[in-house]
Order: structure tokens, then sequence, then C-alpha cells
């Protein structure tokens, strides 16, 4: 089972592990978009309101505003992070309006990269002291007017992924992934 892998990776790397007890209460990685600075969490079939309440309460610090998804798995089905102020959006009617959800509810104004393929929005960001930029994001193969808009990024080291037979099974770039922020001595 997922959950009990995470834990057990998680565990090994003595990270704080934060359980929901809430049976009533759902929340998916795929729906939780952290900024930076604040949380956008996707109100979809696998994330409800009292998992964001959850997520709310963990993370006191941040804001957390919730987004309605409609037509997509999850909120990151169509967008993620490309960069430290950086939101990559897909151009659905459907990611266009979360996105704009996502401005109103938010203080800061964050710059958008926008791309023709919804599924090519989510991408992976790292920012690493020896290379600065890094963008992983969905080879031009399978998206080529998508990629296009990535290789405008002329800050980021570009890493074009496939990822067509994950995307066979609902599994995009971020579901493939956790990324955490330790110190090199892992």
């Amino acid at each position: 089972k997922q959950v009990e892998a995470m834990k057990r990776a998680l565990g090994s790397l003595n990270l704080n592990i934060v359980e929901m007890v809430d049976e009533n209460a759902t929340l998916d990685g795929g729906d939780v978009l952290f900024t930076g600075r604040e949380f956008f969490v996707g109100l979809s079939r696998r994330t409800n309101q009292r998992g964001a309440e959850i997520l709310a309460d963990t993370f006191k610090d941040y804001a957390v505003s919730t987004v309605p998804v409609h037509d997509s798995l999850h909120l990151k089905s169509f967008c993620s992070m490309a960069g430290p102020n950086l939101i990559a959006i897909g151009s659905s009617e459907a990611a266009q309006k979360a996105l704009k959800t996502m401005q109103q509810m938010s203080d800061h104004r964050y710059d958008k990269l926008t791309v023709p393929d919804d599924a090519a929005a989510n991408c992976i960001y790292l920012n690493i002291p020896s290379k600065g930029h890094v963008l992983l994001h969905r080879a031009p193969e399978e998206y080529p007017e998508s990629a296009k808009v990535f290789e405008k990024l002329k800050d980021h080291m570009l890493i074009p992924i496939a990822n067509t037979e994950l995307e066979k099974v609902d599994g995009s770039l971020t579901c493939c992934s956790v990324l955490i922020n330790k110190t090199s001595e892992l």
C-alpha cells in the first residue's frame, strides 16, 4: 500500500510524519500545490474540504486555499510550479478557471507560463545549488507545442522526460516523485 511505503521511507529519513486520523478526510498529493509561500488544495474526487482543513491545521504558518477541480483527476493534472514564482498552467477552460480562482485567493502575484497541453503543465521544478533552476518537463515527442513554451525559459536547465506509459494509468511527473529538501549527507 502506498501510504505504508511512504511512511516507512519518510520515517527512515527521520522526517516528521503527520497522520490524518479523521476517516472522513481525504487528501491526495496530486491536489496539493505548494508555491513556497502558500498551499493551493484542489477539491476533487480524491480530496475533500476536511482534508484541506487538516493540511491547514498542520501548516499553520502558510495560507491554504481550496480550488474546485472539475473534469480532471487532480489540481496538478493541469498546473504545477515551474520556478520560484512561476506557475505552469494548461490552456483548457478548467485549468484557466482554476488559475483565476488561485489568483483571487492569493495576496501574491505569481508569474504564469501557459502551455497548450494540460498534462504538460505538470512539471517538476528544482533549485539545485550547483545547477541553479532545473525543470523536468514532458518530452517534445509527447507534447511538441508545450515543449516549445518550456524552451523559452532561458535561465532554466531543461530536462525533457517521456511519461507516456505512466500517463496511461493517470501517472504524471509529480505523481512519480517526492521532493525532500535535505542536506547532501543523505
